[in-house]
């Protein structure tokens, strides 16, 4: 599998900011995750969403990130945890990715980023997939349910 997304480094369009374990797991339980599914999560970060989604609900994932060192720090945890099996970190622009074989994607972006990406998670994913996203909405695309948890909004959308 590619490892790489893109050829040249680019500026990421938001920082990273972690997700606690506990918002973590309220984004996938309200995806309902299980072994069966495949876990995107877009602008991974360190890992935690698809290292949880492995370690915890039995999922297989993929990290897309645009910062090759949090890319470096998510397959060395991924490794300690022995879960290098169960998922892939690639480095690369999560607008190019091909993200067609995930049954779950998870999102901790921004207003602007999920705005931009609708159309892309409209076009690319299958009827049935559901979309988890952390503190921020889509807008045009009213969410099937909505949660608190650690003090935010936790958005959850199923591709039709």
């Amino acid at each position: 599998m590619l490892s790489s997304l893109a050829l040249a480094p680019q500026t990421p369009d938001i920082h990273f900011v972690p997700t606690t374990n506990g918002v973590i797991d309220v984004m996938l339980t309200m995806a309902h995750v299980t072994p069966d599914d495949i876990v995107y999560d877009l602008g991974s970060g360190d890992g935690a969403i698809v290292l949880r989604a492995a370690e915890k609900y039995g999922a297989r994932g993929v990290g897309i990130e645009i910062d090759p060192q949090l890319v470096k720090t998510a397959r060395e945890r991924a490794r300690k945890r022995g879960l290098a099996d169960r998922v892939t970190f690639l480095e690369g622009d999560l607008f190019k990715a091909d993200i067609s074989a995930a049954t779950v994607v998870t999102l901790y972006l921004s207003p602007s980023v999920n705005r931009r990406l609708e159309p892309k998670l409209m076009h690319e994913l299958r009827p049935g997939t559901r979309v988890v996203s952390h503190r921020f909405e889509m807008y045009e695309w009213p969410p099937d349910a909505r949660r608190k948890a650690g003090g935010r909004d936790i958005y959850l959308w199923t591709i039709r």
